[in-house]
């Protein structure tokens, strides 16, 4: 059974036991993040409008995952982006290190309970526009490092999430939520992807509980 170790776990046992405590990992942060007036303007900007073509979704026509850099996957590249004191053997494969999820809080030591998320999920995106872009500029999109689009999280957290928007699946750390609702606004404005109007709502009030 894979166990979930809570941030504060180890300040706990510290103070109990005497010892000095392990530092908390730091939260995965991926590139591109807007400050939240930025965020805004972006979500002020983005065209809302009905999902479509939903039936003709294949998560093929979003390649991935592709070579960023020698022997090293997209996947691998954001698993030692996000990891803390990764190990990989010369294929890339990560070998030892612990990842913490800023989705749910936890902090896993094998690579194997952690997924790349794609924030806007590419069916979603698939029913938001891309379903009228190429295969390359989908392939770029389902790869993109640049934007705040791939992020290491808990396996079954992602899962979980599946295609899901925000008016319906938002992270259960609600501290979370302010970042989360900027990753997914950044990403539906660079590639122009359209909001349902739910959406929208629920991308409104999260960016609102932002400081």
């Amino acid at each position: 059974m894979r166990l979930s170790l809570r941030p504060l776990i180890p300040a706990l046992l510290a103070a109990v036991l005497g010892v000095t405590a392990l530092s908390t990992p730091a939260e995965a942060a991926p590139t591109g993040i807007p400050a939240k007036a930025t965020a805004q303007t972006y979500l002020n900007a983005l065209t809302v409008a009905a999902e479509a073509n939903a039936g003709s979704y294949d998560r093929d026509l979003f390649p991935h995952w592709v070579t960023i850099s020698g022997t090293c996957n997209t996947r691998e590249t954001v698993l030692k982006r996000d990891g803390s004191g990764v190990v990989t053997s010369s294929a890339c494969a990560a070998t030892s290190g612990s990842w913490y999820s800023p989705y749910d809080g936890a902090t896993w030591t094998a690579a194997s309970d952690v997924d790349i998320d794609h924030v806007v999920p590419l069916a979603e995106a698939w029913r938001s526009g891309a379903s009228a872009w190429t295969t390359s500029k989908r392939q770029s999109f389902a790869n993109d490092l640049t934007r705040p689009e791939l992020i290491a999280v808990t396996d079954n957290v992602n899962q979980a999430k599946s295609d899901q928007d925000p008016s319906t699946w938002q992270p259960s750390v609600t501290s979370y939520r302010c970042t989360y609702a900027r990753m997914w606004i950044a990403v539906k404005y660079y590639w122009a992807l359209t909001l349902q109007p739910a959406e929208k709502t629920a991308l409104q009030a999260m960016l609102n509980t932002c400081g």
